[in-house]
């Protein structure tokens, strides 16, 4: 299995944008949610984050800021605020006046359809990844159980944070956005690149800010950075550390 590869920090990253994402009463999995949990994350990545201004507090604001709470937010999720407001639109005025006119369930069923909630073998990342990464992590999952037994992982704690959604309860069992499985496949290039045997924290954050689209080069942006600076910051910071 492609998950057997993460290392313990890389699982718990994954698992708990999926618990933030239930708080937030999101039915899926975007990578906004993943940078949300990365930046809790521990190590060295977690210090570049929070030295670049990339905070769990900060990050969540930003989500909620721009998506809002609820099961409607599918609706919105693949949405850029910023570029929709260069040519004149006001998407939270444009949310208000959806929100206003049909009733919560009804949202919720429409962000559903895009959404839809997936068998519980979709949640195994792997199933993002193409099939000649796969065969390389095969090869790599081998290798390492070859030298390895096999140990129980120790429990994941909840995520936490600020807001939490009318009803909303911690769920695992969410769908990951069409940009969150591109993610999971440029982290695995990224260990694949740098002749890894494992997928580390380091290795889903090189991933997740390589994404053009979406909520995160919009938020980075708003706590005043981007992919590429951090990108620079986090390999410096790796190449001090090897």
């Amino acid at each position: 299995m492609m998950f057997e590869l993460f290392t313990p920090e890389a699982r718990t990253v994954v698992v708990q944008a999926q618990q933030h994402a239930g708080r937030l009463g999101h039915r899926y999995v975007g990578p906004e949610h993943l940078l949300l949990s990365v930046a809790s994350a521990g190590g060295p990545v977690g210090v570049v984050l929070r030295d670049n201004g990339i905070t769990p507090d900060r990050v969540e604001e930003e989500i909620v800021r721009r998506g809002g709470l609820g099961g409607g937010t599918g609706l919105f999720s693949d949405l850029d605020q910023d570029a929709l407001a260069a040519i004149g639109i006001d998407l939270d005025a444009v949310r208000a006046r959806i929100e206003a006119a049909f009733s919560p369930e009804v949202l919720t069923r429409a962000a559903e359809t895009l959404h839809p909630q997936p068998r519980p073998s979709r949640l195994n990342p792997r199933r993002a990844i193409p099939p000649g990464l796969r065969r390389w992590a095969q090869r790599r999952r081998l290798a390492l159980t070859a030298h390895r037994g096999r140990a129980l992982p120790a429990p994941i704690p909840p995520a936490t944070g600020r807001y939490h959604a009318p009803g909303a309860a911690t769920r695992t069992h969410l769908p990951f956005t069409t940009r969150a499985k591109k993610c999971l496949e440029l982290t695995v290039r990224e260990a694949k690149a740098r002749h890894e045997q494992h997928i580390g924290v380091e290795h889903l954050v090189l991933g997740l800010i390589r994404t053009n689209g979406g909520l995160v080069p919009s938020v980075l942006l708003a706590l005043g950075t981007s992919g590429p600076l951090l990108r620079t910051a986090i390999l410096d910071r790796y190449r001090q550390a090897g």
